[in-house]
């Protein structure tokens, strides 16, 4: 890819939809990031014939743009140490608790901060090199929040975008950070600014009155212009979702079909499988979780052999210390667990601290009858989503966090407050119990509401509300 080539539409996230890895022959190559934003974003890339700018994944790695399975892609180079502040400190250390409504306590270091404002400079500084005249740049969540008010300084032309795919807390949380003002005039750069929630949405432009005091009618805020007038942005909810064809249709496949048969067979044909799938986080409720199941075994009300919880527990930023702390805790409730209900051919839970292809995570979803999502804060959850997407079968219950973003759409899930473990409790044997009929029915009711909001709708929706944003502005 030559590098004075200009882009009409440029995708910005911290990661490349690509990993940079070494091949079996020990050659370094790429391999495309499994992730629903790539799945999401490709057909527009490209239709549009855009480029995606994004680091490589891999500190103090310089490498050229290139083309890489059909897309552009800028990679942006991030030393060991702005990795160590910026992504790990900042970025997963402060704003990411702090925006999970400080479940865990945000640290707060102004290296962290400088870092990030730094690594933000240049990844809007790299996009604003690739950007055609009048170009459309959508930057992706919380790692990025100053880019759009660096690319408009830059580049006043460009139309932008920015998406936040996390929670936006409520000012009063949110008032703790420092540097509560640079984000917001950063996010404000863009035209609009999408949120998972309405509730998000309106946390935003309440910190907006109570910092600046702008006016905001919803979804508008009135930005004041240096030499007089105005622009407007709008901060509006866009609820992500995923590519609920793709999964329905690996779902379908006989292969995967017969893999959840057999894990069903594997974990000793028990009537009910309860399954958790999340990334090892404080916010995904993983703890309660567990109490609520064990507080059921100790109980009788469910026994080992009848059911059994299957919980994958992906790795995740294994080097901040709160993550390894939540590890050890995590592994030492399913240790004591399964020592004191499991017999010598049943396990009481079925721990998985690894990631799994895409295929066999169908194939769990397949396989359980009861999905759990307790998550403590969540911007989305898309976990649920994909659970309901497999279930072509129309079959299977959803017990589902109402502080999860899924909450709003999904409301034939099964919704609990994590924190009531009763509650939880009595959800989770209301699951158990539950008809058939009336399994089927609250499935069918979530499948309908999954196909009416696919992920192609998902972007096509944002960035038909950032065209018509900028032609208003203009």
């Amino acid at each position: 890819m030559p590098k004075n080539t200009e882009y009409d539409f440029i995708v910005v996230s911290n990661r490349l939809p690509v990993d940079r890895i070494i091949d079996v022959d020990g050659e370094p190559a790429w391999r495309r990031s499994p992730g629903g934003l790539v799945t999401a974003l490709e057909p527009l890339m490209r239709e549009a014939d855009g480029a995606w700018v994004g680091w490589a994944g891999k500190p103090d790695l310089e490498l050229p743009p290139s083309t890489e399975d059909g897309i552009h892609i800028v990679p942006v180079p991030l030393s060991a140490l702005e990795v160590e502040q910026y992504y790990e400190g900042f970025s997963n250390d402060t704003l990411w608790p702090l925006y999970h409504d400080v479940i865990s306590p945000p640290a707060f270091h102004r290296e962290w901060w400088e870092s990030y404002r730094a690594v933000n400079r240049r990844f809007a500084e790299a996009s604003a090199a690739i950007a055609a005249p009048n170009a459309t740049v959508w930057v992706q969540d919380y790692q990025l929040q100053l880019v759009p008010a660096m690319l408009r300084e830059l580049r006043p032309d460009l139309t932008i975008g920015f998406f936040n795919h996390i929670p936006f807390p409520p000012y009063g949380i949110y008032a703790q950070l420092p540097w509560r003002r640079q984000i917001v005039e950063g996010l404000l750069g863009a035209d609009v600014i999408g949120f998972q929630r309405v509730a998000d949405a309106g946390n935003f432009s309440r910190a907006v009155r109570r910092l600046f005091g702008y006016a905001t009618k919803s979804p508008e805020i009135r930005v004041p212009l240096e030499g007089g007038g105005h622009r407007t942005v709008v901060a509006k909810a866009f609820p992500i979702s995923i590519d609920v064809e793709s999964f329905e249709q690996m779902a379908k496949r006989p292969e995967i079909i017969e893999r959840a048969r057999q894990i069903r067979e594997d974990l000793g044909n028990p009537t009910t499988i309860m399954l958790g799938v999340d990334r090892l986080d404080y916010t995904k409720g993983i703890g309660h979780r567990l109490k609520a199941y064990g507080e059921l075994l100790s109980s009788g009300s469910i026994t080992v052999g009848d059911a059994i919880l299957v919980q994958v527990a992906s790795p995740s930023r294994e080097r901040v210390e709160a993550y390894m702390q939540l590890r050890d805790e995590i592994e030492l409730t399913v240790g004591r667990l399964n020592g004191d209900y499991a017999t010598i051919s049943h396990g009481a839970i079925a721990y998985l601290h690894q990631g799994y292809p895409r295929e066999e995570m169908v194939a769990l979803y397949l396989a359980a009858d009861i999905m759990l999502v307790t998550a403590l804060r969540d911007g989305m959850n898309l976990v649920a989503k994909e659970y309901v997407a497999c279930r072509h079968d129309e079959d299977g219950v959803l017990v589902l966090s109402e502080f999860a973003g899924a909450a709003d759409e999904l409301k034939n899930a099964l919704l609990v407050n994590p924190h009531d473990i009763e509650g939880l409790k009595e959800s989770m044997m209301q699951a158990v119990a539950m008809p058939k009929r009336e399994r089927s029915s609250r499935m069918r009711a979530l499948r309908r509401r999954l196909r009416d909001n696919d992920v192609s709708h998902w972007s096509h929706t944002f960035l038909e509300t950032l065209e018509s944003a900028a032609r208003k502005s203009r």
